[in-house]
């Protein structure tokens, strides 16, 4: 595993015997065009880092909180995602967790932050900072 460069706040595949047709692939992670332009910018300003780590971890009152940090290297079992010359690496443990989720970057009045929409998510805690699935 690298080692982060500083903190931002492998899917397996399986052979189904007996299927004649492909089955669409979901992403591991999809990135919005707001979401590459905001880590382009993030990436022009440390020259050391390849990407951005995407994981969770184990927090919250709901379970589950996303990790966001700068990546030296790609882990040895991280799942890349190259969008429009971004790359992503989707921790290990995170893989399944988010498997087909898209990526935003939202910028209000009063916040800015990346959001996650995950379709895998069965419930939220009140203040949307923790998940479970």
């Amino acid at each position: 595993m690298s080692a982060a460069a500083g903190s931002l706040g492998r899917a397996t595949v399986r052979a189904m015997q007996g299927r004649k047709r492909l089955i669409p692939q979901r992403a591991a992670l999809v990135l919005t065009n707001s979401a590459v332009e905001k880590i382009q910018g993030l990436l022009r300003e440390k020259p050391d880092v390849v990407g951005l780590r995407v994981g969770v971890k184990t927090r919250g009152c709901n379970g589950l909180t996303y990790t966001l940090d700068y990546a030296t290297e790609k882990g040895k079992f991280d799942e890349e995602v190259v969008q429009d010359g971004v790359r992503v690496f989707v921790d290990s443990k995170a893989q399944l967790t988010l498997l087909g989720t898209e990526m935003d970057y939202v910028q209000t009045r009063l916040s800015a932050e990346f959001v996650f929409n995950n379709p895998n998510i069965k419930g939220v805690c009140g203040c949307g900072e923790s998940f479970n699935v």
